[in-house]
């Protein structure tokens, strides 16, 4: 079978799919894509120089989120990130970031050579990385002045969002730019009970995917520049290195169709969303066993805000993890998930989703927790949970420990420059890693190049892997090798 008849045979089935692209698989009136497939012909403009169809498609894009100018990004976020990094520091700069970004991230850090000053997110009482604080960024700024650019992600893949206002004001009265990864934010700042685009709260460049939450093809995203802390021109320089000389104009039609839909039927299809996520959420209120996040559930330290778009579903008390409770979903319901971690499940949605889409994930659920229920009222007492730790620790506690702190040998740039050896994970012990290890969704490294690799952290590694989470490096060997410095 062939990609495009397994891509077929999905379409076909009847699974539902609480993942991107945000488009959920509904028809928007579009062309038959070969018979408008084209180059940069005659009247269809230059996405690099853009002065005419493709000039007034990025203004459109602008106006309707009130930024100063915005790029259309056919490479994704991934080369909205890069660009705005690249443009905004100059080699071996000083950069403050937050450790939870996206692996884009420190790809760009490496290329750029930059000296990072890492910020560990608050760790919520559910497990989950939340915010980034003013305080931190403050304290920060007191021990690294010389810092030239702030990065961060808000809102994470969780939904979790920090206040991007009072870090920006701190961040300009210091000098610095402030770069926001808003890839889970493109539907922000259209009321509907969402919080606001960092767009409108101070950022000078916010990268955001359509793909994500908007009905947009996958691979479509916006670099939004807001100000001139970071020069237009060093972002167009940018661009032209990182995204493709040969821009998909199907893509761009796309973005142009969702800027256009938002514009028009915004206001109605928010509207509608609004009223099925309450809905969903206040039926989810009565579980006796499973537990969905809600924003009672995080603190103001843990949280400035959240998006309730993203389903955060945790397997609690049903006897069983996050990876039984997907398994469960997708097999006994037919319901595809975005991803799935140790102790939860998370679906993404959108203004494309259905009410019977939501019903049908409501009433699994529902299901599913009334059966664990009956197993604990039929065996009171603690149950046990699959794929618990040696030691005894939920998942939870495991990826606590994962994105916790690592020993810093070396910046990520010269590890990266180092010769390397790969090696079993026995052998990396006490060894500087050139390699990055995450789980993938969402593709936050757990450890990066010029990182100590410690016994502990091997343990975790083999302890997500034995879970069945999705481990992954830069090699084909996650899950049995690792790349070390070696000089």
């Amino acid at each position: 079978m062939d990609l495009e008849q397994r891509m077929r045979r999905y379409r076909d089935s009847d699974i539902y799919p609480f993942h991107m692209p945000g488009h959920k698989r509904q028809e928007l009136s579009f062309p038959n894509p070969y018979t408008i497939d084209i180059t940069e012909i005659d009247g269809f403009d230059e996405l690099h120089h853009a002065d005419g169809i493709l000039r007034e498609a990025q203004e459109r894009a602008a106006a309707l989120y009130g930024a100063a100018r915005s790029f259309y990004l056919v490479n994704g976020s991934t080369c909205g990130l890069l660009a705005a990094i690249c443009a905004a520091a100059r080699k071996r700069d000083k950069v403050l970031v937050a450790r939870n970004c996206h692996r884009a991230v420190y790809h760009a850090l490496c290329l750029r050579e930059l000296s990072a000053v890492y910020l560990r997110p608050e760790i919520t009482e559910t497990g989950l990385q939340g915010q980034i604080t003013v305080g931190q960024i403050t304290n920060a700024f007191r021990e690294n002045p010389d810092i030239t650019a702030v990065i961060l992600t808000s809102p994470t893949y969780e939904g979790i969002v920090s206040d991007i206002a009072g870090i920006a004001a701190v961040s300009h009265a210091h000098g610095a730019a402030l770069i926001v990864d808003a890839a889970h934010g493109a539907h922000f700042g259209f009321g509907a009970g969402f919080p606001e685009s960092p767009v409108a709260l101070g950022a000078d460049a916010v990268i955001m995917s359509l793909h994500k939450t908007l009905p947009s093809f996958t691979q479509t995203a916006l670099l939004h520049l807001c100000s001139d802390r970071i020069a237009e021109r060093e972002v167009r320089r940018s661009l032209e290195i990182f995204q493709t000389s040969s821009p998909s104009y199907l893509f761009m039609a796309g973005m142009d169709k969702c800027i256009g839909l938002l514009r028009e039927q915004g206001e109605e299809l928010f509207f509608r969303y609004r009223k099925r996520l309450d809905a969903f959420y206040a039926a989810a209120a009565d579980f006796a066993c499973l537990h969905l996040l809600c924003r009672g559930d995080l603190s103001g330290a843990e949280a400035f805000d959240r998006d309730d778009s993203k389903l955060v579903i945790f397997a609690a008390d049903s006897g069983t993890d996050g990876i039984g409770l997907h398994r469960r979903l997708l097999s006994d319901y037919r319901l595809q998930m975005e991803m799935v971690s140790a102790s939860y499940v998370l679906g993404m949605t959108s203004m494309m989703d259905t009410e019977e889409g939501f019903c049908r994930l409501s009433d699994a659920l529902h299901q599913i927790d009334r059966e664990a229920a009956a197993r604990r009222r039929s065996a009171p007492g603690r149950q046990e949970v699959p794929g618990r730790d040696a030691d005894g620790g939920s998942g939870q506690e495991l990826l606590f420990r994962m994105y916790g702190e690592k020993p810093r040998k070396m910046e990520l740039y010269q590890a990266a420059e180092l010769p390397c050896a790969e090696v079993s994970f026995a052998e990396a012990v006490g060894k500087i890693s050139a390699d990055y290890i995450y789980l993938y969704p969402p593709g936050i490294p757990m450890i990066i190049p010029g990182e100590m690799i410690t016994s502990e952290f091997i343990a975790d590694v083999k302890a997500c892997i034995g879970r069945g989470l999705s481990v992954q490096s830069s090699s084909d060997t996650a899950s049995s090798r690792i790349k070390i410095v070696y000089f």
